[in-house]
């Protein structure tokens, strides 16, 4: 259920980066056209963007934490990027998916999609029990 949440919640967030224009995201919907295909695709790059971080980026992550020292904490934004890219490579061997302008606006779409990630992992963070009893 946790990864349909973060799926939709990469979904959202990537169709909202990509409502920005002055960052040349670009999401091109299979088959062009219509409401429906958009939905679908925005969709399938979240699945896309949720395997990469969770697979790829875990990796990247702890082959990366001596830099995450030295740099205390900023590499995140790079990797983020680095991530988001990777995302968009995978996505462009179909023809459709996301498209990318240059590397440094890739870094700034990755942080507005991960303060937009924060937000609602904040909202829908499943309670634990003894915060309900409260």
């Amino acid at each position: 259920m946790r990864f349909l949440i973060r799926v939709v919640v990469n979904a959202f967030a990537i169709w909202v980066v990509s409502l920005i224009a002055i960052l040349e995201v670009t999401v091109t919907p299979y088959p062009p056209g219509g409401d429906i295909p958009m939905v679908v695709t925005l969709l399938a790059i979240g699945a896309v963007f949720a395997i990469v971080n969770t697979i790829v980026g875990t990796v990247v992550k702890v082959v990366a934490f001596p830099l995450y020292i030295l740099t205390l904490g900023l590499i995140s934004l790079v990797i983020n990027g680095f991530l988001l890219w990777l995302t968009a490579w995978i996505t462009g061997f179909w023809g459709w998916g996301l498209a990318l302008g240059g590397f440094g606006w890739t870094i700034v779409a990755a942080l507005l999609i991960a303060i937009i990630n924060a937000i609602f992992n904040a909202i829908l963070r499943p309670q634990r029990s003894s915060d309900r009893d409260r």
